[in-house]
């Protein structure tokens, strides 16, 4: 359990596979209904009071939107903005407590089915609102900022949020490509692949992920990350001088040259209000590999 919650702490707001830019929202006002990133029509009657998180990513959206007396709980993975979730009730980290969802009355659970798909479907057989959300890319996190805007009735709140970010985003120019190596976590080595938002990030600074084959969050063997020989390592996780002293390691051009970097996990694999600061990190970095 200490590993599972240690990976879930990296990838906690981060394991993004269904997008919500095909959403599908009707009408205006409320009630209001849209079909989720699992694939579920779900209907919000009115302006929820009592809101849940079971997502990092979520509840600094929902605390950047300022509905913070609407949050009533929040996961255990939850660490931001560091002074207002300290408040908040803790519902679960790699297992969600139903029992304590239940007890809180929530009119609105907002959770990642990439994450917790099946707490989904259990809080929704108990008949509480759910609604799903998932963001692998810029876009699609302006779009989840949105969607969570129309939800809670901070329509105004939401559109400069994530208006803002696109802007941000914009500015960004990739430079001269190099391969780049991410790796989330290291036993097992767990890597990024593409669809997923680090790499996303990667992209758009100018890197080219070696595992952009794969999807989603992967464990490899050792011999093909090896074989792939990246110029440059990114670590979700602090390892720098243990990944540098690894056997066999020496030869990729990335240790060589010394070009291994760690990046805070909450600021570049949440898809949230922080994204366009994570996006700066990773284009500096890879612009000092030059």
């Amino acid at each position: 359990m200490r590993r599972a919650g240690a990976i879930l702490a990296v990838l906690a707001g981060a394991l993004a596979v269904v997008g919500v830019t095909g959403c599908v929202a009707l009408a205006d006002g409320f009630p209001f209904s849209v079909r989720d990133a699992s694939g579920t029509m779900v209907t919000i009657a009115a302006p929820p009071r009592r809101i849940i998180s079971l997502a990092p990513s979520v509840t600094e959206i929902l605390f950047a939107l300022g509905l913070d007396r609407m949050i009533v709980g929040i996961s255990d993975a939850d660490d931001y903005p560091p002074d207002r979730v300290q408040t908040k009730e803790r519902v679960g980290g790699v297992l969600i407590s139903l029992e304590r969802v239940v007890s809180l009355r929530p009119d609105l659970v907002v959770g990642m089915p990439s994450l917790q798909r099946d707490h989904l479907t259990k809080l929704r057989t108990l008949r509480l609102p759910v609604l799903a959300v998932d963001a692998s890319s810029i876009e699609e996190t302006a779009a989840q900022i949105r969607l969570l805007g129309r939800a809670t009735d901070r329509l105004r709140e939401a559109e400069d949020l994530a208006s803002s970010i696109e802007r941000r985003a914009q500015v960004v120019r990739p430079g001269p490509r190099r391969s780049v190596y991410i790796e989330v976590w290291n036993e097992p080595v767990l890597v990024a692949g593409g669809n997923t938002l680090i790499h996303d990030l990667v992209r758009r600074t100018g890197g080219a992920n070696i595992f952009e084959d794969q999807h989603g969050y992967v464990q490899v063997p050792q011999e093909t990350i090896l074989t792939r020989n990246p110029q440059v390592i990114l670590l979700l996780y602090p390892g720098r001088d243990s990944l540098m002293a690894r056997p066999g390691w020496r030869g990729t051009a990335a240790v060589r040259e010394g070009r291994v970097y760690e990046l805070p996990p909450s600021l570049v694999t949440r898809p949230g209000p922080r994204i366009a600061d994570g996006l700066a990190l990773v284009a500096r970095l890879l612009a000092s590999a030059r």
